[in-house]
């Protein structure tokens, strides 16, 4: 039962509920949800054969075929997380789920490495899982790869050219692998939608979806603005999605300030001061899941840089939930806008102090705790990459802001 929990937290949601019917004449919005509808029907089916003049280049569903072509967005590709959505983390624990419960793996697969050719089995029609006799290991192991937002039965996908043109000067029979078909659908917020919003009925936890990225970001600003998640997310177009792993987007994100009710003091006297976090930029709650935790801490150092005995205090703000996602503990999320106030009061008990106040980001703060857990338990075959998956947990942490205040 635990593994089929800790299942939904790797895993997406399968099927985009669009509203509104189609009118006449159909409105551009409507085309493009209801491209969405039909793009991202997951698992994406087989691709078939490819057509009989493309060259083994173009028939290939390897991000390295895309590459050759594409050497920017590949180089992208190959530092984001998308490109990282099979890693040791989710393979450990996929490795025995596969075989004891395959319907919660595959679950788990439809966002992490979505291709039909990527996943180990599939539905027999008979209510049970047969081997698939398409699955290609190699590619299973590329993640979220180029072909499962590009490729359809080897029909390539793409936005609006930077002049916001969809058609090509050349016919498509002339152009590689046929050409591509462009639609607006890619720049639309949308098109994230799957793998980021649990739907209305999904697993949550205290009344609120454990995956809730795009309703966040629909209710905010941003979301008001048409502000989509591309353009913070792939800025210029580039293939990077950085979030709250990467120290730069989560500053450009988030403005911190601290201040003291006086700039010096005596001996014995208390110190007023105040760390102020705000979620400036951010265009769902900071942070939007259960896994990272950011925490400020306001502490007194002595002339020696030595920690002053009881001075120090924290505060977090996270989503936190149980490692067998049964419950919430806490929800100090900043939405769009709000700040964390942090008043620190503390009596001076001597000369050459200083105040100093760091906020630390753990972007894999959950994953570490649930790793550890397996272990504990026994991860089994998936040992090896559990361990691995720790490993790289324990190393993603980072210091957003630090600053010291001389006091008396």
């Amino acid at each position: 039962m635990m593994r089929r929990l800790l299942a939904l937290l790797l895993s997406a949601t399968l099927g985009l509920a669009l509203a509104g019917a189609a009118r006449e004449p159909r409105r551009p919005e409507a085309e493009q949800l209801e491209f969405l509808t039909r793009h991202w029907r997951l698992p994406i089916p087989p691709q078939g054969a490819p057509p009989a003049r493309f060259t083994p280049l173009e028939a290939s569903l390897q991000p390295e075929s895309c590459g050759t072509c594409h050497p920017a967005q590949f180089a992208d590709w190959q530092t984001s997380l998308h490109a990282k959505s099979m890693g040791p983390g989710v393979t450990g624990q996929l490795v025995e789920m596969v075989e004891s419960d395959p319907a919660s793996a595959l679950h788990c697969y439809t966002c992490h490495a979505p291709l039909a050719e990527q996943q180990p089995k599939v539905e027999d029609g008979k209510g049970g899982y047969a081997v698939n006799r398409g699955f290609d290991p190699k590619l299973e192991t590329r993640g979220l790869a180029c072909a499962a937002c590009h490729v359809r039965r080897h029909q390539r996908f793409g936005p609006p050219k930077r002049d916001g043109s969809l058609a090509s000067e050349l016919p498509r029979e002339k152009l590689p692998h046929n050409g591509v078909t462009r639609t607006p659908a890619f720049l639309r917020a949308e098109f994230c939608k799957d793998c980021h919003q649990f739907p209305p009925d999904g697993f949550a936890l205290n009344g609120k979806l454990l995956e809730n990225t795009y309703n966040e970001w629909k209710a905010g600003p941003y979301g008001r603005r048409g502000v989509q998640c591309q353009e913070c997310h792939m800025p210029d177009r580039r293939h990077l999605w950085r979030g709250i792993h990467d120290p730069s987007m989560v500053r450009s994100g988030v403005t911190i300030t601290l201040v003291t009710d006086r700039e010096r003091y005596d001996p014995g006297q208390r110190v007023t001061a105040t760390l102020t976090i705000t979620n400036s930029r951010v265009g769902h709650s900071f942070p939007t899941y259960v896994t990272p935790r950011v925490v400020a801490r306001v502490e007194l150092r002595d002339a020696r840089d030595r920690l002053v005995p009881g001075s120090r205090e924290e505060r977090v703000i996270a989503r936190e939930v149980s490692p067998d996602l049964s419950r919430e503990l806490a929800d100090t999320r900043l939405a769009p806008g709000q700040s964390l106030t942090f008043a620190y009061r503390r009596e001076l008990p001597g000369r050459g102090l200083r105040l100093k106040a760091v906020v630390t980001v753990y972007p894999d703060h959950f994953y570490t705790g649930l790793f550890e857990s397996l272990l504990a338990q026994g991860a089994g075959k998936g040992t090896a990459q559990i361990r691995d998956a720790l490993a790289a947990t324990r190393r993603s942490s980072f210091v957003l802001y630090e600053k010291e205040l001389p006091l008396t």
